[in-house]
């Protein structure tokens, strides 16, 4: 009788259900921190981080279908999401789905993020299978385990988000996904469909915000009940959200600051942020039908002192308006609005100056020429620290440029500018170009690519790849983010004040009401079509090349790698400037030929 009641307590320890527990509970008893993924390895504590409790939990709630995250950087969104599919794995079974920006992201995620996961919190080793074991069933980005499985896409793969009905969908960095997947349409309602079968679905959306009507992030999240983090002053006791209005520092000096309180104007030193956390409460603005939204900047991370962050500011501030853009994304997690949409010419025009070349402190010259059917057009900008620019001169060549006498002309001026760096479009008559730039060290065909998820040119990393790759096929064509350059370029237009970033222009001739007219050619509109709002450069007037020759030679200027603050520090001492920095690996002493195109090899 005591073996059938000691079989029956067994059996009963066995396919006894797991204790309910919250997403936050699980990680604090289960979870374990990754070296290799986290500052502070071992064991998970929410309470490090209080404010991320609620957004974790709320998960659980059965009328809690969506969940908006708009946030800054270093808060522990990616943990918070790690723990989330933890806790599913572990005490919730289900189909789920990690929706990542791109593949590439997807197999970092995996691999860097998930997988130290499963290796190192002990109750998730024994559910899912290492890849390596034949038997697993598992690959890199789909890992099954008793009821369910874990499945890692990149938004940009539309046959990825085809397939299998999903329960829980994750969607990351919501704001950095293609307009669409491939030809099938927004990644995010694509994802959301395959939870369409499931009454308890639950979808994630997470990401720090971009650009203000165009953020994704920022539309879901003003579909919520908008919750914000209240935390009590240490002084008074008043609870209210850390604003960045509430950091102050003494002059000059920013890892002295503070936080001062908007009720009773006490300062906070950064000692007292714990207790504050510990103390805090998230307080909807909205009202309540489904969507659940969280917002968070970098005053609350426990990882990010005031000080620092106050630092940040200052070297955004006096970088130009896109790092000053990238610094109100990712600190204080909100969106940038452009600050208008189109330049007047006639404000440029009132900034002529009286200089020469000699007259500023000019440490490199670049040019960008756009190529036409019967001419060339090319600047000269002449480049100081920061990047502060002086144009030197708009010219144009008359002749058709699929014959060779327009390029000597364009030879000639450049052996007149002595440029460091030279951006050629290849747009038009493309041969032309390849030869022209083959045969110069410093100079760079170019072709224009529109999207303003590029950047004006590639990171050093890729660029390296491609060129490398490029130099074994014999041609070397770099890709241009030409709407960013038009952003940057419009952006630095706006500035008040001479410093950094700063263009200027000369009063000669050349700059003239047509030149200034073509400069402003062009505005930013947001547009709506099939309800989604997407940014589009209209032009305003037919002809455009000042605009895009500036571009380009900004363009030049990047490619050529040139690091104009080091410079300008070896000028201060005496020292000679140093050459363009090309990528590793890369070379461009060998000009390459035209295949098939002996008339103008021969003519070069």
């Amino acid at each position: 009788m005591s073996d059938l009641k000691d079989l029956m307590r067994k059996a009963r320890k066995t396919f006894r259900p797991p204790p309910r527990l919250t997403v936050s509970e699980w990680a604090d008893q289960y979870r374990r921190l990754s070296p290799e993924s986290s500052a502070e390895p071992g064991q998970w504590n929410t309470d490090r981080a209080p404010y991320q409790r609620a957004i974790m939990d709320v998960v659980t709630q059965p009328e809690v279908e969506t969940v908006v995250l708009m946030t800054s950087a270093q808060i522990g969104k990616t943990a918070m999401l790690e723990n989330i599919i933890g806790y599913f794995v572990s005490q919730d079974p289900s189909p789920i789905l990690c929706l990542q920006p791109t593949l590439e992201m997807a197999q970092t995620f995996s691999k860097d993020r998930l997988a130290t996961m499963l290796r190192d919190t002990p109750i998730l080793g024994g559910l899912v299978k290492d890849p390596r074991a034949r038997d697993s069933g598992n690959t890199m980005l789909h890992k099954t385990f008793p009821g369910g499985h874990v499945t890692i896409v990149g938004a940009n793969s539309p046959a990825s988000l085809a397939s299998r009905p999903i329960r829980i969908v994750l969607c990351d960095e919501v704001d950095r996904y293609p307009t669409s997947a491939g030809s099938e349409g927004d990644p995010v309602h694509l994802a959301r469909k395959r939870s369409a079968t499931f009454w308890n679905r639950k979808l994630i959306l997470t990401s720090t915000p971009t650009i203000k009507d165009l953020s994704r992030i920022e539309a879901a999240f003003e579909q919520s009940d908008k919750r914000r983090y209240h935390v009590p002053c240490p002084h008074c006791g008043e609870h209210q959200v850390l604003k960045w209005e509430g950091v102050k520092w003494d002059e000059g000096k920013p890892e002295t600051a503070r936080y001062y309180c908007a009720h009773c104007g006490a300062g906070i030193d950064e000692a007292e942020k714990p207790k504050m956390l510990l103390a805090g409460k998230w307080i909807a603005e909205g009202d309540f039908s489904g969507v659940a939204g969280y917002h968070l900047n970098e005053l609350y991370s426990p990882w990010r002192r005031w000080g620092e962050v106050a630092t940040d500011f200052l070297e955004a501030k006096h970088g130009g308006t896109e790092m000053l853009k990238a610094w109100v994304n990712t600190s204080l997690g909100e969106c940038w609005e452009e600050q208008g949409d189109a330049i007047a010419p006639a404000g440029l025009m009132s900034r002529v100056e009286e200089y020469t070349i000699e007259d500023v402190p000019i440490l490199v010259v670049t040019g960008g020429a756009d190529i036409q059917k019967d001419r060339i057009e090319v600047s000269f900008v002449g480049w100081g620290k920061g990047e502060e620019a002086w144009l030197l001169d708009h010219v144009i060549l008359p002749g058709d440029t699929a014959r060779p006498e327009v390029w000597a002309d364009l030879a000639d001026l450049v052996t007149e500018f002595k440029p460091s760096a030279l951006a050629v479009d290849s747009g038009y008559n493309s041969d032309a170009v390849y030869s022209f730039c083959g045969r110069r060290r410093f100079a760079f065909a170019i072709k224009g690519v529109t999207g303003f998820a590029r950047p004006l040119i590639e990171d050093a990393k890729r660029r390296a790849q491609r060129l490398r790759r490029a130099g074994r096929k014999g041609t070397r064509i770099e890709p241009i983010g030409v709407d960013s350059g038009k952003v940057l370029v419009y952006s630095r237009l706006r500035l008040a004040e001479h410093g950094p970033g700063f263009i200027h222009f000369p009063a000669d001739t050349a700059f003239d009401d047509e030149y200034f007219q073509q400069l402003a050619s062009e505005k930013l509109v947001v547009r709506k079509r099939f309800g989604r709002h997407s940014q589009e450069w209209v032009q305003t007037r037919p002809r455009n090349e000042a605009l895009d020759c500036l571009v380009y030679a900004m363009a030049a200027l990047r490619l050529a790698n040139l690091d104009l603050d080091r410079m300008a520090e070896r000028k201060a001492g005496g020292e000679q400037p140093a050459a363009p920095r090309l990528p590793r690996g890369v070379t461009r002493v060998d000009p390459f030929r035209i295949h098939g195109n002996d008339e103008w090899n021969r003519k070069w």
